[in-house]
């Protein structure tokens, strides 16, 4: 599994950003975590994401902290699709599915889907509540930067 995580960070170093990549809407975050699998997992850690188009997400998160009294680590990339991307005010929903992989005391790959709710997504920052499954019951909540094309 180790290896896998090694393959996936040698992809995303390779990744170069085309002309095209300026034109998206690029967000940056920090999340709080909670899983309820056997054993519970609960971490933080940062998120980032890039908007292919004013409906698309694809995000992917990183975090690190405890389940069974071991270190463990978790690690995500998920697709969103945004009902409400411009709203400057009021919140915004989004429901998403992608994969995880989970390091620690089940080293394990995830199926993930959730629904997301969001502050002022066509705004610069806000904040983000998820609720789904993938290693059971799947809890997050975090704030995010956004930086728009000008």
């Amino acid at each position: 599994m180790r290896s896998g995580w090694a393959s996936l960070l040698a992809a995303g170093i390779a990744v170069r950003p085309f002309p095209a990549a300026a034109q998206r809407v690029s967000e940056i975050g920090l999340h709080a975590l909670l899983t309820t699998s056997s054993p519970v997992l609960w971490g933080g850690g940062v998120y980032g994401a890039v908007r292919p188009s004013a409906r698309v997400r694809i995000a992917a998160t990183a975090a690190a902290g405890e389940a069974g009294g071991e270190v463990a680590g978790r690690g995500e990339l998920v697709g969103h699709f945004l009902l409400n991307p411009t709203n400057r005010a009021g919140a915004g929903a989004y429901a998403g599915g992608g994969v995880a992989g989970v390091l620690g005391p089940n080293d394990q790959g995830y199926l993930v889907l959730l629904l997301g709710v969001e502050g002022s997504p066509g705004a610069g920052a806000g904040w983000a509540l998820e609720l789904g499954v993938g290693a059971g019951l799947r809890i997050a909540a975090g704030y995010r930067w956004r930086r728009f094309p000008r």
